[in-house]
């Protein structure tokens, strides 16, 4: 099985390359795109497809990045969940705009997604809170993500703490952790391809609909 997803990969890798991406105009919603891209990377293998690079500013303009992952996706929007107190998530609640990257390198594609941010609701953030193991749901607890920890073992005594706290039964959603959504007025494709001439397409929101464009590698 492992072989057969490898071979999958190198297939759909070679096809990408060599064939390429439509033409602009025949390209209709991002998020189908998108999709089909996605798919090819779960089906072929890739650790984690589901990585994604997320961009911040501040409010004087100072960037900063970290991998995070995809949680939800669609029909116009990328979601993604963190702690509220972690410095991604001060970054985007005094400038609430993003920009999101997907790197498959074997496939030799990228995804680039830019747009406004806000939170996902809170019954949202519960429902996916309690999909996660219990002992994620105790860490969210326990972490003041992005905060100075003195050691190791200041950090696993709270998490005793927590779990002496919460012994049994479900374990309630902190108030300071659930969902960002992030929802694109620009979409960029990525194809690599010979010699250096890659496909690039880009979705730009107009209105309730994308306008399509193609740029030079």
């Amino acid at each position: 099985m492992r072989l057969f997803r490898k071979l999958r990969t190198l297939l759909t890798s070679g096809a990408g390359v060599a064939v390429g991406m439509p033409d602009a105009d025949a390209l209709k919603d991002p998020f189908d795109l998108f999709d089909a891209w996605f798919r090819a990377a779960q089906e072929g293998g890739l650790y984690l497809p589901e990585a994604m690079t997320l961009a911040t500013a501040s409010p004087d303009g100072k960037p900063s990045a970290r991998t995070v992952l995809l949680k939800d996706v669609g029909p116009d929007s990328f979601v993604f969940y963190t702690n509220y107190t972690s410095r991604k998530a001060a970054e985007l609640e005094a400038n609430p705009h993003a920009s999101l990257l997907f790197h498959w390198p074997i496939l030799q594609r990228q995804v680039r997604v830019e747009g406004p941010v806000s939170r996902v609701s809170r019954e949202e953030s519960t429902a996916y809170y309690h999909s996660r193991p219990r002992g994620s749901q105790i860490g969210a607890w326990a972490s003041d993500q992005s905060s100075e920890l003195d050691a190791r073992s200041t950090l696993e005594q709270r998490i005793k703490e927590m779990e002496a706290r919460f012994p049994e039964g479900e374990v309630p959603l902190p108030d300071h952790w659930g969902g960002y959504r992030v929802t694109p007025d620009r979409i960029e494709f990525w194809q690599g391809r010979p010699f250096r001439l890659h496909d690039r397409i880009v979705f730009e929101r107009e209105g309730d609909s994308w306008k399509t464009h193609r740029l030079y590698p």
